[in-house]
């Protein structure tokens, strides 16, 4: 369970307790009011009075209380209206992965104001363990990252910044490559010279420029140019 990290969600109704196994991270945010298909966030269509023991309810109690015994629709009361029961050790978990993805986020869109160039992951990685930055394993990163980098700010200069990008794709490659490139980032501009080769402009996380060079010159066989325009603080 803990791979997944499966928790418990309790609803304690009508004098009766039900409890369902759900992943944690999902659940929260479908309670949260996410827009999630409840079948992702249940793990099986058992509803128990005792998960641990493995105690299913009666279908007496799950009709009289819910006035349903669909499993899917009885499940996503429990976690709307219940409460989530996470361990220490879980709750230690959805932390430390979800510090990851702050650090991921703000090494692919911020950039050292002194210098213009994308942050390592490393650095961030210190700084957040140096400012003791509090993280809220249940928040969406984009809903944290702006309290984050006003902390940061006091140890390391960063700015949140886009990359504008020039890139040109031989003839030989621009179908695949169009597909490619507007799924990176934003294609800002194109048009396509005599030759048919096509020419973009592409704004894109600063922090994704060498990522950038790496997919045109795979999907070119490195014959495509990449070149940086500018950057632009957000």
């Amino acid at each position: 369970m803990s791979k997944k990290k499966l928790s418990i969600a309790r609803l304690e109704k009508g004098g009766k307790r039900f409890e369902i196994f759900v992943d944690a991270e999902k659940a929260w945010a479908l309670k949260n009011g996410e827009k999630i298909n409840v079948r992702e966030v249940v793990e099986g269509e058992f509803i128990y009075s005792d998960a641990k023991q493995g105690l299913k309810a009666s279908e007496v109690d799950l009709k009289r209380v819910f006035g349903t015994l669909d499993p899917y629709a009885i499940a996503e009361t429990i976690i709307k209206k219940g409460e989530l029961l996470l361990t220490a050790e879980q709750r230690r978990e959805l932390i430390e992965s979800k510090r990851r993805q702050i650090i991921e986020f703000l090494s692919r869109n911020t950039i050292d104001p002194r210098t213009n160039t994308p942050i390592p992951p490393k650095r961030i990685e210190l700084a957040l363990e140096e400012a003791k930055v509090s993280i809220d394993p249940f928040k969406p990163v984009e809903v944290q990252v702006n309290d984050v980098i006003k902390a940061l700010r006091m140890i390391l200069p960063l700015k949140v910044a886009r990359a504008i990008m020039a890139v040109n794709i031989p003839a030989p490659y621009v179908g695949k490559a169009h597909s490619a490139l507007s799924k990176f980032g934003k294609i800002l501009r194109e048009s396509y010279s005599s030759d048919g080769s096509l020419n973009a402009e592409l704004e894109i996380p600063a922090g994704m420029q060498s990522s950038l060079m790496e997919l045109v010159a795979s999907l070119t066989r490195g014959q495509g140019e990449v070149r940086l325009l500018r950057t632009e603080q957000v």
